[in-house]
């Protein structure tokens, strides 16, 4: 334990601490006797016990509100961080739903450049069966030609 001189309303008294603590105790005493001396002011000599006891009151409403506030916060980033959850679900169901539409796309391509190669390949029969046939009637054609 460490022993530490501190003032408050002008008078000295030793305190002790853990170890370690000794600067976290002065600000906590110049921060309260601070607060004392801005109630001594307003209010006057009203007694040390009053005022001690309204520095308190004072402080302790200040506590339960900051604590009311961090509260809220709390609370303001719970419902941010489920709505960032429930955005972050969204997106990814976004994701999966376009690849399965790019997926099923790419098989549409697919089943078309089968079918375009196919119809190729069937248009290219069918051209060289009429070529063939052309060919048949100008040589049929050419052969009487030279008969006659």
């Amino acid at each position: 334990m460490a022993n530490i001189n501190i003032k408050f309303n002008g008078k000295d008294y030793l305190l002790s601490c853990d170890d370690g603590q000794e600067e976290s105790l002065k600000k906590l005493t110049v921060f309260l006797d601070k607060k004392y001396t801005e109630l001594k002011d307003k209010l006057g000599n009203i007694g040390e016990n009053k005022l001690l006891l309204i520095t308190t009151i004072k402080l302790i409403d200040e506590y339960f509100d900051l604590k009311e506030k961090v509260t809220n916060q709390k609370v303001k980033l719970d419902e941010l961080s489920n709505k960032f959850i429930e955005l972050k679900k969204l997106a990814i169901e976004y994701k999966e739903t376009k690849e399965n539409q790019i997926e099923n796309l790419n098989v549409d391509i697919d089943k078309f450049k089968k079918e375009i190669e196919k119809n190729n390949q069937s248009y290219e029969g069918i051209i060289d069966r009429t070529t063939k046939s052309l060919e048949k009637i100008i040589n049929h054609t050419d052969s009487k030609s030279k008969i006659q």
